[in-house]
């Protein structure tokens, strides 16, 4: 137990670094930032694995753990593709690291095992869930950083963080780009559910709350879009809301049900 308590504490303190530099005055996307963030993209790995070793299973602290991993390899990703994305790091980093804490408290919860399924439909499955969820966290990232954008600029006063984070004109390029990326692997993992489903019951859904969340969620997900293509005039702050009530509905469908199942009734 103390080592695994160490080897959290530990790649949260390798979080802290990376988020720490863009706050320095004339930080850029330099060797300094992709160093530091490879640190923690390694930390994460390596705690998501030992968290989830021998094999996959249900806890609560793996998937918190898992979803930092991923979360900060595709961030890596879009900041090497799209200039001054590498500027919501001082947003998503504290939120990861406050994942990471709360995986910490509950590691010792008790874990469940999978259901049995064909392992090339339940890997399949898991893979998209996961990546969806990452994508969408920082799609809310960027929803959030809109949020300070925009009220900064209601009150007039452009503060530390506002010269820190992306422009809104960006932020909202992001969102809706990560929406639309996870809308497409949103219904992928939905159809791989219900495969594995078939299988494991013989029918194609069981509409418990982790699947209609996932539905509701890419309900959602698709009308944002469908207003945000058609001109309705929605942005800005109203789009925001929309992207944090999609990963709050993806949140309660994946780390919620867990939390629920993994220490409320254990």
């Amino acid at each position: 137990m103390q080592t695994e308590l160490l080897l959290s504490l530990s790649t949260l303190a390798a979080l802290a670094p990376v988020a720490l530099l863009t706050l320095r005055p004339g930080a850029h996307r330099d060797a300094a930032f992709w160093s530091l963030l490879a640190v923690a993209l390694a930390a994460s790995v390596l705690r998501a694995d030992l968290a989830l070793a021998p094999e996959w299973h249900t806890s609560l602290s793996g998937a918190l753990w898992i979803t930092m991993a991923t979360s900060i390899a595709l961030f890596a990703i879009i900041a090497a593709a799209t200039r001054d994305a590498w500027r919501l790091t001082p947003l998503l980093m504290p939120y990861l690291i406050l994942l990471g804490a709360v995986a910490t408290f509950w590691q010792q919860a008790p874990e469940r095992p999978l259901v049995p399924a064909p392992a090339v439909w339940l890997d399949l499955h898991i893979l998209v869930s996961v990546a969806t969820y990452g994508l969408l966290t920082i799609a809310a990232i960027a929803g959030f950083a809109v949020l300070i954008q925009e009220r900064s600029l209601k009150n007039k006063r452009r503060g530390r963080i506002n010269q820190l984070l992306p422009s809104i004109a960006l932020c909202e390029t992001l969102q809706v780009r990560l929406l639309a990326a996870s809308e497409i692997i949103l219904a992928i993992g939905v159809s791989t559910g219900m495969a594995t489903q078939y299988f494991v019951s013989g029918r194609i859904l069981a509409f418990d709350h982790k699947t209609l969340l996932s539905l509701l969620t890419f309900v959602v997900i698709g009308a944002l879009l469908i207003l945000l293509r058609g001109r309705s005039g929605l942005g800005g702050r109203r789009a925001a809301h929309f992207v944090l009530l999609a990963y709050l509905l993806l949140t309660l469908a994946y780390p919620g049900v867990k939390f629920v199942t993994d220490v409320l009734l254990a």
